[in-house]
């Protein structure tokens, strides 16, 4: 399995065991956005990995996007803040990798161009090593 994979995996079931994540989307917390989505809903988007240093580090930059049709940017802003706030500074088990830094380095929330949707976007940066 791919080092990618394998984090948006563990990012995925990290945001669906996070309390404050799944009060607002229940199980709808996916590795890949499905064909078919329900909505509240965060998805485990685009990730960019580059080689860091000696070694096999890898840096990702993740894309993490929350859908929501509330009708507004609330509930939006609300699942992009529990969502910062579980991803941030966590360790979750990642398999074939070890996680040396998981930090959201930004956050926005915004109305689709067809403002049938509200988006929020975080993106985070992690640093992994071989376990």
């Amino acid at each position: 399995m791919s080092a990618e994979v394998a984090l948006a995996g563990a990012l995925a079931r990290l945001l669906a065991s996070a309390p404050a994540v799944a009060a607002i989307v229940g199980t709808r917390a996916h590795a890949a956005p499905p064909r078919m989505l329900t909505y509240p809903c965060v998805s485990v988007g685009r990730i960019e990995s580059r080689p860091v240093g000696e070694g096999d580090l890898l840096e990702h930059v993740v894309t993490i996007t929350c859908a929501s049709r509330f009708g507004g940017p609330e509930e939006a802003r609300a699942m992009v803040a529990a969502a910062r706030l579980a991803l941030h500074d966590a360790s979750p088990p990642v398999e074939g990798r070890a996680l040396a830094s998981l930090k959201v380095r930004f956050c926005d929330v915004f109305a689709s161009a067809d403002d049938e949707l509200t988006l929020g976007v975080l993106r985070v940066r992690a640093v992994s090593e071989p376990a």
